[in-house]
């Protein structure tokens, strides 16, 4: 358990630096309506990952158990490649508010070529690789349904701001990429 304790912490801190670093600016924002999603995040993640660790297995782990955990944290460390190769695919253009600067370009290519929210996808790995190394169906379903859905919102909302800006560009891209997962979803 306490590499995934060392994983949570790693995960809040690059989440709480981004969160200081790469909110949008008031003079280069030309569209910004979060619509409290990432309140929404802030809330589901931290309060999932707790609820995951007070239902996590904490009895003798079998052979069975530590091939499950490995698989959890392979999971997670994807999770972390996706997100933070979507994160500096965009550059200046990622912010941790839903939000359009003045000079933005609608992304459609390398990590984006596929899936329109790589980075959100990442977080979904990132979190479900956790709870998957718990080795607990409850901490699995507490951490990864409420995350989940909260994601969906956000989506639903930056969707709403990317069709409003770029129109028939967005629904072109909208149309032949999935939402989170390559040729599924």
């Amino acid at each position: 358990m306490k590499i995934l304790i060392l994983l949570s912490a790693l995960f809040f801190a690059s989440e709480f630096i981004l969160m200081l670093t790469r909110r949008s600016s008031s003079t280069r924002t030309k569209i910004r309506n979060d619509r409290h999603s990432i309140t929404f995040l802030w809330i589901t993640i931290p309060s999932g990952i707790t609820s995951g660790f007070i239902l996590a297995k904490y009895s003798p782990w079998l052979d069975f158990n530590y091939m499950i955990a490995a698989a959890g944290i392979i999971m997670f460390i994807s999770g972390g490649i996706v997100r933070w190769l979507a994160i500096l695919q965009l550059k200046h253009s990622f912010t941790v508010d839903v939000a359009i600067d003045q000079e933005h370009k609608l992304t459609t290519t390398g990590i984006y070529s596929r899936i329109r929210h790589p980075s959100y996808l990442g977080i979904l790995l990132i979190m479900g690789g956790l709870s998957m190394a718990m080795n607990s169906w409850l901490s699995f379903v507490v951490v990864t349904l409420p995350v989940f859905l909260a994601l969906r919102y956000r989506i639903f909302v930056e969707e709403q701001i990317l069709e409003t800006e770029f129109g028939e560009e967005w629904r072109f891209y909208k149309a032949r990429t999935k939402m989170l997962v390559p040729f599924i979803f």
